[in-house]
């Protein structure tokens, strides 16, 4: 009796000890969301950077796009792929996911408060990204800074002055400031002044300044001209005025110069030191 009692005991402790039905559709419906997690991250990561990568590709060809634009855009892309990955991940494995978000929100709340200065740089190069008041390249000046445009960045815009000197500037502080861009339109405006005597012929001068613009980097439209700007103390101040592509413009400017006094000398047309006409009277004061 006794040894009977102890096999039907030991009978009902080995089937207590044996895994309920409900135990192993319990291990298997999470195995099976372990496995779609990870099946999940994996192809999200995957695409996420295909994405990413086409997204680049397919800007580069669009012309008016900023190539600065071009990986920052690719990046912002990628990373909402990943951060949808990881979403939609996290409601595979059970997780409350409207909790998750709403402590990823507040995060950024306050990331956002801690670091308005830092923001509003970001905010600023977004800006100058989009609405691409200069380029790298151009010639500008902004921030009293004038040079040209090397980089452009989330943060800063590194500007090359004119003496090759390195300056970062925030974007915040350019985007707050008057922009002038001397390349925005491909050509510039080129004048070219100087005082001929008064003995002088202008129509000699005009001759004279006009054939200088004979030079393959001067625009035939708008054409040449000469101008009188006005009568100094010493002399006529004329004017050359032309117009030449940008990326000629200071080449030219200096040329010019330096053929200017040989035209005029070879046209007989002088340019004049100052001068001061005095006026002496010999006549005395009668006496009284």
């Amino acid at each position: 009796m006794n040894e009977l009692s102890i096999t039907e005991i030991g009978k009902k402790l080995s089937i207590s000890s044996l895994p309920t039905e409900q135990s192993i559709n319990l291990i298997v419906d999470y195995g099976f969301n372990l496995i779609a997690g990870i099946v999940t991250l994996t192809i999200g990561i995957w695409l996420s950077r295909k994405a990413g990568s086409a997204t680049r590709s397919w800007l580069t060809m669009v012309d008016r796009l900023d190539p600065t634009l071009v990986p920052m855009l690719g990046a912002l892309v990628r990373y909402a792929g990943l951060t949808l990955t990881v979403v939609i991940a996290l409601s595979t494995f059970g997780v409350e996911t409207t909790s998750v978000i709403a402590v990823l929100g507040a995060a950024g709340i306050a990331i956002g408060l801690a670091l308005q200065g830092t923001l509003s740089n970001v905010a600023a190069g977004l800006m100058l990204l989009l609405l691409r008041p200069f380029k790298i390249g151009d010639w500008v000046e902004a921030a009293d800074v004038s040079g040209t445009v090397r980089e452009i960045g989330l943060f800063t815009t590194v500007i090359d002055t004119f003496d090759n000197v390195y300056i970062s500037i925030p974007n915040s502080s350019i985007w707050t400031s008057k922009i002038t861009n001397h390349a925005r339109y491909g050509t510039r405006r080129l004048d070219l002044d100087i005082g001929i005597g008064y003995d002088s012929s202008l129509d000699v001068a005009e001759k004279a300044l006009l054939s200088l613009a004979d030079d393959d980097r001067v625009l035939a439209t708008p054409a040449p001209q000469f101008l009188v700007v006005g009568y100094g103390d010493s002399a006529i101040n004329v004017r050359l005025r032309a117009f030449a592509r940008y990326d000629d413009f200071f080449g030219l400017y200096w040329d010019l110069n330096r053929k200017l006094k040989d035209v005029l000398d070879s046209h007989n047309v002088e340019i004049p030191f100052p001068q001061r006409v005095i006026h002496h009277s010999s006549s005395r004061p009668k006496s009284e």
